[in-house]
């Protein structure tokens, strides 16, 4: 049987890996030791050689393997948070003529964790809130865009760094369906999937002691429950109005906006009174100060990182006073001689720890840490220094060296 393969943008590097070998027995020098998740499946992340491009490979069905592949592509071609699909690889057989399971083949998420990971990496456990709050951000995303998981849990999710909270990317769509659109009912159901997988995790962490004892799963999952509630209702929910408060059609969309949503379309219907005005977000997006910061200075990062970094471009334009300026100036000042200058200070060797708007917003952080010490501010390039030194050595590294 011919190897077959599927991908919109093929890597020739691919085409001489061990495919003639079930992946579980794959050498070393393919793999890279990177943490990943818990899966039903055979799932290792390989690397095309020295200096090549990480991915993640999972043996599955043929035909399974297509259908997530398709899945992925639709939710990305949406601007939804999940990995990115490379190819399906079929017609793997042994050297001796023996069928093998198809291959998933994405692309390694960089910076990303498994949440097992997280703890017992030292995470604590008062920031499991946090990774609540970004599968809570994941799911109504993605309940937005009318996709079915039906498989939702912590184990299907990556997790990256945002400005010492956390943002969610899908990684597992075998069980999804993107629809034309998705009923009340089966929102419900995905929600019970959701507090029962999330419920049994938590007791998975309880049993492995990778969390403290003090940790209730019921209170996790209530948690869930009101997040995703309120989210949802805040994103989604009519608002009624007296025709002459047509202020409270921009009080909205701020209300959004802090929370890091776009609004693209609103629908607004007088009521059968004439005197009353119904207001409906329609199209909401997650992403406005992620695309502010990279309208205005080129970075793609997450919303929270950009929220971090566009309060400390804020705070160069008042210190310099440069509030008459363009935006842009500004941000191409403050990039030139802050961003680029702190993150030219990272040695190579540890630059694979953290994203670097994350280690952007660790130096805010370690310089307000270090000025409260000594009882008066510490600059920037100081606070970088001591932190480059003394803090991010110690960070574990979660991209290939």
């Amino acid at each position: 049987m011919a190897l077959h393969f599927v991908a919109t943008r093929p890597d020739p590097a691919l085409f001489p890996m061990p495919w003639d070998t079930p992946l579980e027995e794959w050498d070393e020098r393919y793999l890279v030791p990177l943490p990943r998740g818990l899966s039903r499946h055979i799932v290792r992340i390989i690397r095309t050689g020295p200096g090549g491009t990480t991915y993640v490979a999972k043996e599955t069905q043929a035909e399974m393997a297509h259908r997530e592949y398709r899945v992925l592509r639709e939710l990305g071609r949406l601007g939804l948070p999940v990995v990115v699909p490379q190819c399906v690889v079929t017609g793997r057989e042994t050297s001796g003529g023996d069928e093998l399971p198809a291959m998933l083949v994405t692309r390694h998420l960089q910076y990303s964790m498994p949440y097992r990971w997280l703890f017992s990496h030292g995470l604590d456990s008062a920031k499991l809130p946090a990774l609540i709050d970004a599968l809570v951000v994941l799911l109504v995303r993605l309940h937005l865009a009318n996709f079915f998981w039906g498989d939702v849990s912590l184990s299907n999710v990556l997790f990256r760094r945002s400005a010492g909270e956390f943002a969610a990317y899908l990684v597992d769509a075998e069980t999804g369906e993107l629809r034309p659109t998705m009923s009340e009912q089966m929102r419900e159901y995905d929600l019970t999937i959701a507090y029962e997988n999330v419920f049994a995790e938590m007791l998975d962490l309880l049993e492995s002691g990778d969390v403290h004892a003090s940790v209730d799963p019921h209170d996790v999952i209530e948690r869930l429950q009101e997040q995703y509630a309120a989210l949802w209702t805040e994103l989604t929910s009519e608002e009624e109005f007296g025709s002459t408060e047509m202020w409270r059609v921009e009080q909205r969309i701020q209300r959004l906006n802090d929370l890091g949503f776009d609004v693209d379309e609103i629908e607004m219907d007088s009521t059968d009174a004439g005197d009353r005005m119904l207001l409906r977000p329609k199209v909401v997006e997650l992403g406005h100060h992620s695309r502010e910061l990279q309208g205005l200075t080129g970075l793609s990062v997450e919303e929270n990182q950009a929220r971090r970094l566009l309060n400390d471009l804020a705070a160069f334009t008042h210190h310099f006073g440069m509030q008459d300026e363009e935006p842009t100036v500004t941000a191409s000042r403050w990039m030139t001689k802050v961003y680029e200058p702190i993150m030219a200070m990272v040695p190579s060797e540890l630059r694979g720890k953290l994203e670097p708007a994350e280690i952007f917003h660790e130096i805010l952080d370690h310089r307000w840490y270090l000025s409260e010490r000594a009882g008066r501010e510490i600059g920037i390039f100081d606070s970088a220094r001591d932190y480059i030194a003394n803090v991010l050595p110690e960070k574990p590294r979660v991209v290939p060296a």
